[in-house]
Order: structure tokens, then C-alpha cells, then sequence
């Protein structure tokens, strides 16, 4: 990895401080991103369109990787979001998929991306870590996985906590 190369990550903030928290890295010179989308608030005796973070507890930051822990003792910011036990990096087109779509979009609302029956997937752990496979079925916290390797079908049940989605393309 080339250390000085700038990246983005996802700083984990406290709760309902995502966007001072962006301001504040703004205000130190560090590019980020708060994702924010309009959401229509009632109260009792009106109505209010705010903006509201889209990622609850996330801002994105670009920083060189060598500079990331200098941004957690001045901003306000909780630590990192980790994968696979290192700082999750985005990637530069991934950042500006969510800003296209938002600039399109007026009415957005995050669901997250459920495991379920034909979901593509890599296994996180194990035996057969980072090998791909399909879900056959799930029930509860377990999933059937066929791996195709070595020309043969292999199923394994396992804990919908050692899969991830695969990436797609």
C-alpha cells in the first residue's frame, strides 16, 4: 500500500455529531463528506424539512494514511470504521456514486443490504476464508453456501456472521 497516498475512510462519530464533526475536519484543512438527505420532521404544532445525515455515526474523510490518528485527538471523532482489521478505505468512484445519486434523488432512505437466497458472497472466516459462493438458504443466523472449487460442489452451513456480500462487477 502506498502510505502516501490520500484515501477515503469512514470516521465513526458520536451520536447526532456527524455534521459538526464533517465541519470540523473541513475547518482543519481535511476533505470529507457528510452525506445528508432532506427528511420532513412533525412536531405538534408543525411541520420542518431538515437535513439529516444519510450514514448515522459516519463521516468521510480523505487523509493520508500515515495522518489518520492525528484527525481522532481533534475533531471529535469516535475512531475508524474497521474491515477485515484494518481502516476500511473507499473508493474514489464509490464517493461520488453517493453524491450523483443524492444530487438525483430527493427522497432517500438507507436500508441495509440483507443476505439472502442466490446473494453472491465472500466467507469472512474460517476454512474457507475469502473464497466466494451463493446462498442456497437461510434460516436464522445460518447460511447454506455452495463453493464451487477445485470443480467439485462443496455446501457448508454457516453463521451469516462469516459472510459478507460480494462485490459486484
Amino acid at each position: 500500500m502506498d502510505s502516501s497516498k490520500m484515501e477515503w475512510y469512514v470516521l465513526i462519530t458520536m451520536p447526532r455529531s456527524e455534521k459538526k464533526v464533517a465541519k470540523r475536519l473541513l475547518d482543519m484543512g481535511i476533505e470529507s463528506y457528510c452525506p445528508v438527505v432532506k427528511v420532513l420532521k412533525k412536531w405538534s404544532d408543525r411541520k420542518k424539512t431538515v437535513l439529516e445525515p444519510l450514514f448515522r455515526n459516519y463521516v468521510f474523510l480523505r487523509i493520508d494514511y500515515k495522518e489518520r490518528f492525528s484527525v481522532l485527538k481533534d475533531c471529535g471523532a469516535v475512531n475508524y470504521l474497521y474491515w477485515l482489521g484494518k481502516p476500511a478505505v473507499i473508493r474514489d468512484h464509490e464517493i461520488e456514486t453517493i453524491r450523483a445519486f443524492l444530487n438525483e434523488h430527493d427522497q432517500v432512505i438507507l436500508e441495509k443490504a440483507s443476505i439472502g437466497k442466490s446473494t453472491a458472497v465472500v466467507i469472512t472466516a474460517g476454512a474457507f476464508l475469502h473464497h466466494t459462493g451463493v446462498v442456497q438458504e437461510v434460516r436464522g443466523a445460518q447460511a447454506k453456501v455452495l463453493i464451487d472449487s477445485l470443480g467439485v460442489q462443496l455446501v457448508a452451513t454457516l453463521p451469516i456472521s462469516k459472510i459478507t456480500p460480494a462485490p459486484r462487477g
